[in-house]
């Protein structure tokens, strides 16, 4: 009897080892898998958080660069990433939607400065999506014919931009006018977006908007269709009126 169990227990004794081994080797698989893992969680993230950082010291430098340039104007300043022109670049009296003569000559002269950061910047380059041309009105009147009203004043600097300028002043190169027509957006707020006076609810203002990483990625990996130049040279005709009622 004796010898039968000891017979026993020796065959059952390979049989146990052989399986823990086998779990120790699984163990062993199994914490090399999760650490390599691991390792490639906190590599992407750490990817991720240092592409979001230059991304964000880009456009950081890009600002600068632009509140630069606003400093060369009086009146107008930078705000995040928000350009207001100030009392220079206010509409005059209510309902009005056309720019005084000193008016056309600020965003004429302070545009292009403008362009040439969007150019040459790696932010510019890299992550600029498009500028917002807003226009805003008072709580003067109705809602709807407010919202109009600050559509046209957006349009109506877009025009300025745009259109041959009178006699003696400036006109924008021909890559400024492209750059505006491809990346300059039309927006109103009506009086959704009032100031302290209403005065400076007839505000324009200029909003940089900026691509986020994701954007990027797919742009780099679907390109957009190339722009038709001379179908875009063909439709800027500088002596095009502009199509807005003056009032």
């Amino acid at each position: 009897m004796g010898a039968t169990r000891r017979g026993r227990e020796e065959g059952e004794k390979p049989f146990w080892i052989s399986f823990s081994d086998l779990m120790s080797a699984l163990m062993v698989l199994f914490l090399v898998a999760l650490s390599v893992a691991l390792l490639a969680v906190t590599k992407k993230t750490s990817d991720d958080e240092r592409e979001e950082k230059d991304r964000g010291a880009q456009i950081s430098a890009l600002m600068t660069e632009v509140k630069r340039v606003a400093d060369q104007f009086d009146g107008v300043r930078v705000i995040d990433k928000t350009i207001d022109f100030g009392p220079r670049g206010r509409f005059e009296r209510e309902g009005q939607n056309t720019l005084s003569p000193p008016q056309r000559n600020l965003v004429r002269e302070f545009t292009p400065k403008l362009l040439e950061q969007l150019r040459t910047t790696e932010a510019g380059r890299n992550w600029f999506k498009r500028a917002v041309v807003e226009g805003y009105a008072s709580q003067t009147g109705k809602y709807l014919f407010n919202l109009n009203l600050s559509l046209e004043r957006s349009e109506r600097v877009l025009c300025e931009l745009l259109r041959e300028p009178p006699t003696g002043e400036a006109a924008l190169s021909e890559a400024d006018r492209k750059l505006i027509a491809t990346r300059f957006f039309v927006g109103g707020a009506s009086f959704n977006s009032l100031r302290s006076t209403a005065d400076d609810s007839r505000r324009i203002e200029f909003k940089l908007e900026f691509k986020t990483r994701q954007e990027r990625s797919e742009e780099l990996t679907h390109p957009a269709p190339a722009v038709d130049e001379a179908a875009l040279a063909q439709a800027l005709d500088p002596k095009e009126r502009c199509p807005i009622f003056d009032r």
